[in-house]
């Protein structure tokens, strides 16, 4: 376990010098990881004063080969790296996604930040696994194959000491390593809860990743608890046609008491006391229920399965012979509406405004075009009123043109021939255009899309057929298009960054989603998140010092950073049923002190003569406010923010701005 900050640097810099001379190190000062990663650094010759400027990078035509090669794993951690991202904004930290080799493929983060991990390159290219960096986050997590936390003079090489880096690895449904996901940051800023941010992320990401190769399987979602079905926490197995088991996540092979040995040897039948043709007379219904599934040996999971469109139409034995053929039944009315625009309404006058204007477009294809800011919920806003309109039950197919390098949205939107570009698909690939065929094409952050993107999405508009790329025929399509975005498109055109007659052919009306700090319904708003969290059977409540704090936090990640903020404090609820402020994230609450007025004693800390006169700016006044605490304090940090009821993080970052 790390002791961190109360062990110094020095001592931590002693212990590795004495390790790397003596072989010995005092019990408990550093993991056993760490330990075993410093062997493996002197084994492999690495020089701990080594400039990280002699450490080779990969060209920008090989990293490009490689964005290729991780494509899949890119796509399904680009948003998961953003909600990511948004949880550690403003605390010197950036997100990090390296492949299984530890070659970086894509970052994010604050821009003063980004800037000093970029003399030690860490930015797409740089090769940060151990044989050529050390004990390190990226490249420990590779070869422990495990979350991983290396805090400042705990890597190996000394230049990297400025850093405090936790990373985890991210694996396939078949247990194969894909790559690891990273948080770094100034070790001075360091915040406790980052390793279960990155841990949960990863979950995340690899529960995504069982959306990609199953088409004709059986996906079992299933946990002890009910509530967790749907959740990142759920349990997902894959089973074949005969009923054997093809992969399944780490939540899974705990519950089934498999390791991924053992899983490669059994069926449905070994594990669980049904048949898989009871499992799947269930399938098909809509909403689909949840059943109890008796596991072999009296325990009880709950569960249910999940076959696609092609297959679900038709009982599978597990035998893999078709039975009798019985046709999906469509959700009724009541079903869709449940999903549908009325869901959003909570009590708030212009999120009634917004679902009005949508409603009566719905059904008529006219394009439309929301705005607002990060986290308002305008994917959501979208897939309502896709199940509002007569293509409710056609395909609603999403892409983020913020989310995805500009080297990889071309091939994602109009999609591709085999053997179009290095790493394709053997069969090349449709792309989104054509998957929405005959429903709806939800295209967020469009303001993100590059001019030469945007020319040909016109002419695909205006034709109405698609070219791959590498092909020679176009294929017509017929879809409804709706678009997203948090910028003013109006200021992106002057600045020529958008087409203005792309901008015309998209934007046949205008919906505008209010940000959550405006709105009037926080408190059924927040009811129904968490509903959705816990599923049915478990009732919470939010006590009211937590809405207090929710009606005064600025949100400034929306109805995304609600739903984030609820999970989490879900998850440190326990059994509990009720959310109280010792539930709440440490970040979400700094911004909430930070947004309300310093929360100081003025007369203790500003001078009279000001305070009367009236004339200081406020920044000038928090300025003095920080000297004097810091002063009277006699520099101790964490005694200062004590006094200024902020958090210590924010208290170097203020004194950063004001030159202490």
């Amino acid at each position: 376990m790390h002791k961190f900050p109360t062990i110094s640097k020095i001592k931590i810099n002693q212990a590795r010098a004495d390790f790397i001379s003596r072989g010995t190190l005092p019990t408990g000062l550093v993991s056993d990881s760490i330990m075993r990663s410093w062997r493996r650094s002197i084994d492999n010759g690495v020089d701990m004063e080594r400039e990280n400027s002699n450490i080779p990078t990969i060209t920008s035509k090989e990293l490009e080969g490689l964005t290729e090669k991780n494509r899949n794993l890119l796509v399904q951690s680009f948003p998961v790296m953003e909600n990511l991202y948004e949880q550690i904004q403003d605390t010197s930290s950036m997100v990090i996604l390296a492949d299984a080799t530890g070659v970086v493929l894509h970052s994010l983060g604050d821009t003063d930040f980004v800037d000093r991990a970029r003399k030690v390159s860490l930015q797409p290219g740089g090769i940060w696994s151990e044989q050529f960096r050390g004990t390190n986050a990226i490249g420990t997590a590779i070869v422990e194959q495990l979350p991983v936390l290396v805090h400042s003079s705990e890597h190996y090489v000394t230049s990297n000491d400025f850093l405090t880096c936790s990373a985890a690895p991210i694996f396939d449904p078949y247990g194969k390593l894909l790559g690891v996901l990273d948080v770094s940051g100034d070790c001075r800023a360091y915040q406790q809860h980052t390793m279960a941010l990155v841990r949960i992320s990863v979950q995340q990401i690899e529960n995504q990743m069982f959306s990609i190769g199953f088409d004709s399987d059986i996906i079992l979602q299933f946990h002890s608890r009910p509530e967790f079905i749907g959740t990142m926490y759920e349990a997902i197995a894959v089973f074949g046609r005969d009923g054997r088991l093809l992969a399944a996540n780490r939540s899974a092979l705990l519950h089934l008491g498999l390791d991924r040995y053992r899983a490669q040897t059994v069926t449905f039948t070994h594990l669980f006391d049904l048949s898989l043709d009871s499992l799947l007379a269930h399938a098909g219904a809509t909403p689909q229920p949840v059943l109890q599934l008796p596991l072999y040996g009296g325990m009880k999971v709950f569960g249910r399965a999940r076959v696609s469109p092609a297959r679900s139409a038709k009982v599978i034995s597990h035998k893999g012979s078709p039975g009798a053929s019985t046709p999906a039944r469509k959700p009724g009315l009541s079903e869709r509406r449940l999903l549908a625009l009325d869901a959003l309404e909570f009590g708030d006058t212009r999120m009634r405004s917004a679902i009005d204007k949508a409603r009566r477009v719905a059904g008529h294809d006219i394009p439309v075009l929301i705005e607002g800011e990060s986290g308002t919920g305008k994917e959501l806003f979208a897939r309502a009123m896709h199940l509002s309109g007569g293509r409710r039950n056609a395909p609603f197919v999403a892409l983020n043109c913020a989310a995805i390098p500009e080297n990889l949205i071309e091939s994602e939107l109009f999609g591709y021939q085999e053997g179009a570009f290095t790493g394709a698909k053997r069969n090349g690939s449709m792309g989104k255009i054509r998957q929405a065929d005959g429903g709806t094409l939800f295209l967020d952050e469009i303001g993100d899309m590059p001019l030469a993107l945007q020319a040909r999405l016109l002419r695909v508009l205006q034709e109405r057929t698609v070219t791959p790329l590498g092909g020679a025929g176009s294929h017509p399509i017929d879809i409804s298009v709706v678009c997203a975005t948090n910028r003013k498109l109006r200021d992106e055109i002057a600045a020529g960054r958008f087409r203005e007659d792309l901008y015309y052919r998209l934007n046949g009306l205008l919906i505008t989603l209010p940000t959550l700090r405006e709105r009037e319904d926080l408190r059924p708003l927040a009811q129904s998140i968490l509903n959705e969290i816990t599923g049915l059977g478990r009732v919470i409540r939010l006590r009211d010092d937590v809405l207090d704090i929710f009606a005064s936090h600025p949100w400034p990640g929306n109805v995304r950073q609600m739903h984030n903020v609820l999970r989490t404090a879900v998850a440190l609820l326990g059994e509990d049923d009720e959310i109280s402020v010792v539930h709440l994230s440490d970040d979400f609450l700094e911004q909430y002190r930070e947004a309300a007025p310093l929360h100081i004693e003025s007369k203790n800390y500003l001078p009279a003569t000001t305070v009367q006169a009236g004339t200081a700016s406020l920044d000038h006044l928090e300025a003095q406010a920080i000297r004097q605490a810091v002063r009277e304090c006699n520099g101790n940090i964490s005694a200062a923010a004590r006094r200024l009821g902020i958090s210590r993080n924010t208290l170097y970052r203020k004194m950063r701005s004001i030159g202490l």
